[in-house]
């Protein structure tokens, strides 16, 4: 999709592109003087110039220059010709600020393997390995998680980045990353009843009572985050193609979900809710 994508030229916005699309400049190679004939001389020499530059910077995989000039509702655009080089990411911490609270853990998945890091264990290690993407997939990562990672853990966070946020709120769906998987026909069953304040719960009683199950659940309901953030990806992109002339064309078929290391323990869920009045 990227090829055929110009809204990220300066000037050129959703409305002038579906006009280019019409009048048969369908991507970036299209650039024939019959089709830009019909277009002022200096819009013709901006998008020659542009879409060279494009061209140049895909072939480099430089997924930021993109990253830099697409509108966050469009960024899902980069996804097939980044996704080699892309990581699912989502933090959990004991609050939400990163000045005074820190990181519990954090999942990063990249569409083959599931990495998970652990405060007071193996957190340092999550500099290397981000280190390794390009392209980073988040809800709301834009807002929270990369701003927490880089006050907490002081690291730059440089990816390109698609924050599903604003893009699945552009085809009408919000309320938070668990509502859109509802919405979507995503079922965490044990974890469904689990949110992100719940999240810092298990961690409280994973410290103060050494309690390994409420850390696996947490690990859990993590990884869970990361794997579903791929489909939810798909989903997206195949929602937003509708809406272009390459519907057919460019579909991509939802991952295979990968088996998560980590389960659910109903006891201590039911422990903690009841220790705060929540029922069983």
């Amino acid at each position: 999709m990227l090829r055929n994508t110009f809204c990220h030229i300066p000037g050129i916005g959703a409305m002038t592109e579906t006009r280019l699309w019409s009048a048969g400049l369908l991507s970036w190679d299209a650039m024939t003087d019959n089709i830009l004939s019909s277009l002022p001389s200096r819009r013709q020499l901006l998008l020659r110039e542009h879409s060279r530059e494009s061209d140049r910077r895909l072939r480099a995989d430089d997924p930021a220059y993109f990253s830099d000039l697409l509108p966050a509702n469009q960024a899902w655009r980069m996804f097939p010709e980044f996704r080699h080089t892309t990581a699912y990411l989502d933090i959990e911490t004991t609050g939400l600020s990163g000045d005074r609270d820190h990181v519990t853990t954090i999942a990063l998945y990249d569409g083959e393997s599931i990495f998970h890091y652990i405060h007071g264990q193996n957190l340092a290690d999550f500099s290397s390995r981000i280190a390794r993407y390009k392209l980073i997939v988040t809800y709301n990562g834009k807002t929270f998680d990369v701003p927490f990672l880089r006050a907490a853990l002081r690291l730059p966070m440089p990816h390109a980045h698609i924050d599903l946020r604003y893009v699945l709120a552009s085809v009408g769906l919000t309320g938070g990353l668990k509502q859109c998987e509802k919405s979507l026909g995503i079922d965490r069953k044990d974890l469904a009843d689990i949110d992100g304040y719940f999240a810092v719960l298990l961690w409280r009683d994973y410290r103060r009572n050494g309690n390994d199950f409420a850390l696996e659940t947490l690990l859990a309901y993590n990884i869970a985050d990361v794997v579903n953030l791929e489909t939810l990806m798909v989903l997206a992109y195949n929602m937003k193609i509708q809406d272009t002339p390459f519907a057919a064309s460019h579909r991509l078929e939802l991952p295979t979900r990968p088996e998560i290391p980590f389960s659910a323990d109903r006891a201590t869920i039911r422990r903690i809710k009841l220790a705060h009045g929540w029922g069983g």
